[in-house]
């Protein structure tokens, strides 16, 4: 599904070509391409609810109910950010994330996970695993959005750093 309104997202598009994603190459933003949004959640209605809340935003998403098709679809479809649930069927949210985090191809995937899930030792063990964020359920859309809009600025800005730093080492060399 691709979804784009004016939103605070809006200028947060990235364009990447398909060897870049495969090389787990980070985006650079482009006016051009929406970023690619994987919901992996096993209700129905909680998947709905976050497309929802989501649509307002320039983006393309999938959705899948359990941990291992959100691997094959983290490999083959390379998201901008992952929205994962903790408790789900064949593979667990964190186990999800930690497969991410070992790939190369895949570690720099923005990763929020988004759980019924509150105790103190649950957002302990998602950040040993690697999460980005963690978001408890029920979900309010504006923190959503926002810390989905967080994890892709972080993204553009990675992927600007290496030009960023060729520009400043070809300047310094024309002033020497």
């Amino acid at each position: 599904m691709v979804s784009g309104h004016d939103s605070p997202l809006t200028t947060l598009r990235y364009n990447d070509t398909d060897a870049e994603r495969a090389a787990g190459e980070t985006s650079v933003v482009s006016a051009t391409t929406p970023a690619r949004i994987l919901i992996t959640e096993d209700n129905p209605q909680g998947a709905e609810l976050l497309e929802a809340f989501l649509s307002e935003t320039p983006h393309e998403s999938k959705t899948v109910g359990n941990g291992e098709e959100a691997l094959r679809l983290v490999a083959e479809w390379k998201p901008d950010v992952v929205l994962l649930d903790i408790m789900m069927p064949r593979l667990s949210g964190f186990e999800v994330c930690r497969a991410i985090r070992a790939n190369p191809a895949t570690r720099n995937i923005g990763v929020i996970m988004v759980t019924a899930l509150d105790q103190h030792a649950d957002i302990d063990r998602a950040v040993d695993v690697g999460t980005d964020d963690f978001l408890t359920k029920p979900i309010h859309k504006a923190e959503l959005l926002l810390r989905v809009r967080a994890l892709l600025r972080a993204r553009q800005q990675a992927g600007e750093l290496p030009r960023t730093l060729e520009y400043i080492r070809a300047v310094e060399e024309n002033l020497t």
